[in-house]
């Protein structure tokens, strides 16, 4: 009877210890896009600027607004203008008030303010870490006439993880477009 019960003990311990099987989490495609090539935008505006041909512009709203539609990545930045009639901290207060809407999900906001004096180009560019519906943001004004601002949404649900890729050749696209922005006077 002893010798029964260890044998049963044992077959218990052995069979009990085996490992549940777990399921594989879901997995997301890993993308690659390819390199851009850029071309000069041009339009009846006060700016101009370079775009990547992976980017499709339309026209928004209003004259001088557009949409950089990216139709592979989902995703879209809206460019808006304003001309400067004696409410530019009006406009700084705007633009900085549409990236801190963001901090109820935004995990961290990186600003780096730029400047191409010789351009008269000045401005913040905000990148916003975590699940935040608008991932980069910035603003560019010659501080007396003119006022540009633009914000990247994607098309889909915030995920860091997954949209990284995304982020990243768009954020590029958005600092090559700074590097090249000029104002037409």
């Amino acid at each position: 009877m002893f010798k029964n019960a260890i044998f049963i003990f044992i077959t218990l311990v052995l069979v009990s210890c085996s490992k549940d099987p777990v399921p594989k989490p879901y997995g997301e495609l890993r993308l690659e896009y390819p390199a851009p090539k850029y071309q000069k935008f041009e339009n009846n505006c006060a700016y101009t600027f370079e775009y990547s041909d992976f980017a499709k512009i339309a026209d928004a709203k209003r004259p001088c607004w557009y949409y950089l539609n990216y139709p592979k990545m989902k995703a879209k930045i809206f460019v808006t203008y304003y001309p400067i009639q004696n409410d530019f901290a009006a406009h700084i207060r705007e633009a900085e008030k549409m990236v801190y809407e963001h901090t109820i999900k935004a995990s961290a906001i990186d600003t780096k303010s730029f400047e191409y004096p010789d351009k008269k180009v000045y401005g913040n560019f905000y990148e916003l870490k975590g699940q935040s519906a608008s991932n980069l943001q910035f603003y560019i004004t010659d501080s007396t006439k003119h006022f540009v601002t633009a914000y990247l949404y994607f098309n889909t649900r915030p995920k860091p993880d997954s949209l990284a890729p995304a982020v990243d050749y768009i954020k590029n696209d958005m600092k090559h477009l700074l590097d090249t922005f000029e104002w037409k006077n």
